[in-house]
């Protein structure tokens, strides 16, 4: 079976990615590897078997949502270089019209 020829400074010109020779030529053959690896993988019956979505099986990965204290108004303020009115006072960032 012919293998497909990849043209590398094709895409880069798409992605907009300026190549020198050498890395284009490294990265043809690179492509090449890769694509010589999903052929070998081809080969394989994966037939009746599952796709995982992760390598090692997960449990209980995430935690429960259980509402937790927050913090107090002065605690939030605590560290705000300016504050008004329990708020975070900022600078005016839009003219009015």
């Amino acid at each position: 079976m012919n293998k497909p020829l990849i043209d590398v400074a094709y895409i880069a010109k798409l992605a907009r990615i300026e190549l020198t020779d050498e890395e284009t030529a490294r990265f043809t053959e690179d492509l090449s590897q890769v694509l010589d690896y999903v052929t070998q993988l081809q080969q394989w019956d994966t037939d009746g078997i599952e796709p995982m979505y992760h390598p090692v099986p997960t449990f209980d990965a995430l935690r429960s949502d259980e509402p937790q204290p927050g913090l107090t108004p002065e605690d939030a303020l605590m560290n705000a270089p300016q504050a008004s009115a329990q708020q975070i006072r900022v600078p005016k960032v839009v003219e009015s019209a």
